[in-house]
């Protein structure tokens, strides 16, 4: 068993007092720049002590600023955790399992429990999933981290979404695109760990009641843990149309900055799937890691439709809209060279 206190964070507890101080002053507070300031002093505060090295994060609002948001919306709370919906347990601790290494885990170790359980799923990948710099080798795979249960170091190389982010995001007003992230001066290479997708882990059951509500309004931030390989544990009896994931991710009463991530066709990231003080394989958390080198100031993005862009669509946007008629489908403005002209909203 687990010899040390893991806090559970449940959705029931989630904090609103800072969203209802601002939203009960009047508009002109809310525009201005003692509004930005509380809004970037309320991230420092509520994620120091789970990424304290974390770069700063600036709003920006250079396009209409001086006359409508200098901020985004107050309607969330800003964290980095995993809120549980009472319907969803807690992190499976009895199942989790760390290694006995010494110092740092070595990449070649015949021994290391945890790069074992990696190769389980990508044994065609040498060492553990990460570089020598902490950068993934290769997307898609799910990757388990060494946990709180290892006898390795905090800097082990198998140790990076738990370190937090390590370069500098800003949340940017955009012309058409609402509230977007942009990378800051310095370039962000390949493979490089830029957030977790944070919020309210829901079941199956509560989802389908907020999907109804977020379809009427155009608007949504449920994120669905059906990873493939996720399909592929059910079994065998399992039809692929049939199967569906247990729990979903919902940022839009609590989350972080990754919350404001659009959409693109030719995204320059993509979640993966990332273990860590879990031992329940249906509740992975969502890591985004950047799919090629971000160039300084570029807006990072990654696809809401769950392909890419060398990736043929099942649909098209007349075709979803005809057989969905939701709202949350919207047409797609991120410019790209093959864009399929619709997104979710």
């Amino acid at each position: 068993m687990l010899e040390f206190p893991q806090k559970v964070y449940y959705a029931r507890d989630i904090p609103h007092s800072v969203q209802d101080l601002m939203n009960s002053m009047d508009a002109h507070y809310r525009r201005s720049i003692m509004a930005k300031d509380m809004f970037e002093a309320v991230i420092v505060e509520n994620t120091f002590e789970d990424e304290p090295n974390a770069p700063h994060i600036s709003i920006v609002n250079d396009v209409d600023g001086d006359q409508e948001e200098v901020t985004p919306a107050w309607e969330f709370h800003y964290s980095n955790h995993i809120w549980h919906s009472d319907d969803v347990p807690p992190p499976d601790l009895v199942n989790l399992r760390g290694c006995d290494c010494k110092g740092h885990c070595d990449p070649k170790s015949q021994t290391c429990s945890c790069l074992k359980r990696q190769h389980e799923y990508s044994d065609d990948i040498p060492g553990f999933i990460y570089d020598e710099k902490g950068r993934l080798k290769r997307r898609g795979y799910p990757i388990f981290e060494c946990n709180d249960l290892c006898g390795c170091l905090d800097d082990c190389r198998n140790r990076v979404v738990q370190r937090g982010r390590q370069y500098t995001v800003n949340i940017r007003k955009t012309t058409n695109k609402g509230w977007g992230i942009f990378a800051g001066r310095q370039k962000i290479p390949k493979g490089s760990f830029i957030g977790i997708y944070a919020g309210e882990l829901l079941s199956e059951r509560e989802t389908e009641e907020r999907g109804k509500v977020y379809n009427k309004v155009g608007r949504t931030y449920l994120f669905e843990l059906d990873f493939y390989y996720l399909r592929k544990s059910a079994g065998d009896d399992t039809d692929d149309e049939e199967w569906q994931a247990k729990y979903v991710m919902d940022a839009y009463h609590a989350g972080n900055f990754t919350r404001f991530l659009n959409h693109s066709c030719d995204p320059n990231c993509a979640p993966n799937a990332c273990y860590v003080n879990e031992g329940n394989i249906e509740k992975p958390t969502v890591a985004l890691f950047t799919r090629r080198d971000v160039l300084p100031w570029e807006e990072l993005c990654f696809s809401y439709s769950g392909y890419e862009s060398d990736e043929e669509p099942e649909n098209n946007l007349e075709d979803v809209r005809a057989n969905n008629g939701d709202a949350v489908y919207a047409k797609c403005l991120c410019g790209a060279k093959r864009c399929t002209g619709f997104m979710f909203n």
